[in-house]
């Protein structure tokens, strides 16, 4: 018999991602500990803002999921320099407001997913944006060069990784 209604409880609690290895597991982890930490750095020693937020969740995706197409390439960097620009143009036209943040992160999704470059974390920049009151530099520094950083440095790691399996 099919349970209906609104909420189905052990639905509610069902996991469809499937389990990992533990070595699998840690391996993301450290990848993306290593990702931020690298670009926190390069940050520093460049004295350039190379890391934002959205990173962290990006990192989730890079290194957890690395074969997801929200993961590629062109999801990551495509989908945080539409979404920052979506939020610019924003901020730059509009009050911030509940409704124009509402408007921002909408449009973001909507161009995402139009371009095919839908990447998650990317659906936060126009609220970094547009409650910190970011220029327009913020989408070379930190947006387009620590997206492409972090790709660059996943891949990278994916690689040396994975190595010693070839």
């Amino acid at each position: 018999m099919k349970k209906s209604g609104l909420l189905n409880i052990q639905k509610l609690f069902s996991r469809g991602e499937p389990a990992k290895p533990v070595a699998v597991i840690i391996m993301a982890g450290l990848g993306g500990m290593l990702a931020i930490a690298i670009v926190s750095w390069l940050g520093n020693v460049s004295a350039r803002a190379l890391l934002m937020a959205p990173f962290g969740a990006t990192c989730v995706l890079l290194f957890s999921v690395p074969d997801s197409p929200l993961s590629q390439p062109a999801n990551v960097i495509g989908g945080h320099l539409i979404s920052t620009t979506i939020g610019l143009l924003a901020y730059s036209l509009l009050p911030v407001e509940w409704w124009s943040l509402g408007l921002a992160v909408g449009l973001a999704i909507s161009a995402m997913a139009a371009l095919r470059i839908t990447h998650p974390p990317a659906g936060a920049d126009p609220l970094v944006v547009m409650l910190v009151g970011q220029s327009w530099g913020y989408l070379l520094f930190p947006v387009a060069i620590g997206s492409t950083i972090l790709v660059i440095i996943a891949m990278l790691y994916r690689k040396l990784a994975h190595s010693d399996n070839s």
